[in-house]
C-alpha cells in the first residue's frame, strides 16, 4: 500500500512562483479546510497532476492551471509538483512535476517539462534520482502506487466537476466501470486462458494418437518376438 506524505506546491494557480508551500498529510485522515478561494481544489488537483498527469478539467490545456505570469510582472512562470509518497515500511518516493507558462505577445504557451522520480530509505541513505519523460512518470507513478490510473483519476484524487461520472449515460459509464475494475484486462486474459486450453487439448489429442500408435507396433513387435 502507498501513503501520500507531503506535498509542494509553487506556481500553481493562486500559488505563487516564488515560495514552495508545502502540505504535510497524517494518518489516518487529513481534513482539507478554508474558505471559497484558499486553494482547497488545488490541492486535489495537484495530488491528481503528480500521480497521473492529468490536467484538471476547463484548464485550457494547463494555461489556467499554471499560476498567470501577468500576477507577478513576469513573462515567464515555472511552477513546480513535488509529491511524497511512502510504499510499504521503508521505500519513500519522491516524484517531481515541473511545468512552464510563458506569455508570448498575443498568446500563452505552457508545457510540462521532464520529471524527476527520487527512491530512497527512511534513514536518508541510498538515495537515487532519475529525470524521466513525462509520458513515462504517468506509466510509472500508478505502478510504484500499486494502484491503476483509472482509481487515482476517478476515484481518489476525483475532480469536483467531473464527480457526477456516475450519472453518465450508459456507453460512458460502462467504458469508465470498465476503466476502474480493468475488466478489458481480464477479458484479454480470460481469451488467452481459453486459447491456451484449445491447444493444449489438441496436443493431448496428438499425443493420444501417437501413444496408441506407438502402443500398436510394440505390441506387434512383442508378438513377433514371440
Amino acid at each position: 500500500m502507498s501513503v501520500v506524505k507531503k506535498l509542494s506546491i509553487r506556481g500553481i494557480r493562486s500559488f505563487g512562483p516564488d515560495t514552495d508551500q508545502i502540505i504535510e498529510f497524517y494518518m489516518p485522515l487529513t481534513m482539507i479546510v478554508g474558505s471559497n478561494g484558499c486553494g482547497k481544489t488545488t490541492i486535489i488537483e495537484c495530488l491528481r497532476y503528480a500521480t497521473t498527469g492529468i490536467l484538471p478539467p476547463n484548464s485550457r490545456n494547463g494555461q489556467t492551471f499554471v499560476h498567470d505570469p501577468k500576477m507577478s510582472n513576469t513573462t515567464e512562470v515555472k511552477a513546480q509538483i513535488k509529491l511524497r509518497l511512502q510504499r510499504g515500511v521503508d521505500m519513500p518516493i519522491v516524484v517531481v512535476r515541473s511545468l512552464q507558462l510563458t506569455q508570448k505577445k498575443t498568446t500563452m504557451q505552457f508545457k510540462a517539462l521532464d520529471g524527476v522520480l527520487k527512491y530512497g530509505n527512511n534513514d536518508g541513505g541510498n538515495t537515487s534520482s532519475t529525470g524521466v519523460k513525462c509520458t513515462d512518470l504517468d506509466k510509472q507513478l500508478p505502478t510504484l502506487m500499486r494502484v491503476s490510473r483509472a482509481i487515482l483519476e476517478s476515484v481518489i484524487f476525483c475532480h469536483q466537476e467531473e464527480s457526477s461520472w456516475p450519472l453518465q449515460e450508459g456507453a460512458v459509464l460502462k467504458k469508465k466501470f470498465d476503466d476502474i475494475f480493468e475488466s478489458a484486462r481480464y477479458t484479454k486474459a480470460l481469451d488467452v486462458i481459453k486459447a491456451t486450453r484449445v491447444e493444449l487439448a489438441n496436443k493431448v489429442k496428438d499425443y493420444k494418437g501417437e501413444l496408441a500408435a506407438l502402443t500398436a507396433h510394440s505390441e506387434a513387435a512383442d508378438a513377433l518376438q514371440v
